[in-house]
């Protein structure tokens, strides 16, 4: 056996040492990295969380179309929505006070379709019940109507009033919504509501509750583009200036 002279021993031993501290350090960073929330994401859960909310405003504005389910309430009032909206119009249904109706709008032409139930309940209906069971009645510019449901067809009304937290900001951890990773927002640590973006792809919101209990929402299907046109005459009653009051 070939002796190994003492300074070359100890040579070898500090670079094998240091060598095994390496190796541990990658294991270590290694590690660290598989366990980071954010790795492999769009990257916007590293953001405080006013950048967040800009980044997630930007993203809804630029899509082409969304799918938006849930509960709004408003004036009083609860809505049940499920609308499919796009620039130029848009497609759904809406419950409130136990009673369906859906809504279509092309360009600027609005259509309310409900059946007979709901025109019962219609004030100076004037026995057109039968009329307007089942059709699509067009809704006047000019009628109160108009205004009032118009907006659940809006998309950018819609989501600039909708998309809004209330109070200081701040960041509320890692969720997942639907499967897909986010990163969740909050206003006076919730009581102002909450937001969870997406962190996947764009950061498109998913899911919002809003402030004072005023509903919750659910958004899918971004830039899904989907077909809005006209109904047919047959399918259309034109009820003249004014709608009855529901």
């Amino acid at each position: 056996m070939t002796a190994i002279p003492r300074g070359r021993a100890r040579r070898t031993v500090l670079v094998t040492a240091t060598c095994a501290v390496a190796v541990t350090g990658a294991m270590v960073l290694s590690g660290c990295g598989g366990d980071d929330p954010d790795a492999g994401t769009n990257g916007v859960g590293r953001l405080p969380a006013d950048k967040i909310q800009t980044r997630t405003r930007a993203a809804a504005d630029g899509a082409t179309a969304v799918r938006l389910s849930g509960t709004v309430v408003t004036s009083g009032r609860t809505y049940q929505l499920d609308m499919q909206l796009k620039d130029n119009g848009g497609t759904g249904s809406v419950t409130s006070q136990g009673a369906t109706f859906k809504l279509l709008r092309v360009g600027r032409e609005l259509y309310l379709k409900a059946d007979a139930d709901f025109w019962n309940h219609a004030d100076g209906s004037d026995g057109a019940t039968g009329k307007l069971d089942g059709k699509y009645v067009k809704v006047p510019q000019g009628d109160p109507a108009y205004k009032k449901f118009s907006g659940f067809t809006d998309k950018d009304v819609l989501l600039d009033g909708l998309l809004t937290l209330h109070g200081a900001l701040a960041t509320d951890g890692h969720h997942a919504e639907s499967g897909t990773p986010t990163i969740r927002i909050t206003g006076d640590e919730g009581t102002g509501g909450t937001l969870d973006v997406s962190l996947q792809g764009r950061p498109y919101p998913l899911r919002l509750v809003r402030a004072g209990d005023a509903g919750t929402l659910r958004f899918a299907d971004w830039d899904k583009d989907f077909t809005v046109k006209k109904p047919s005459t047959s399918e259309t009653v034109d009820y003249g200036k004014q709608l009855p009051t529901s």
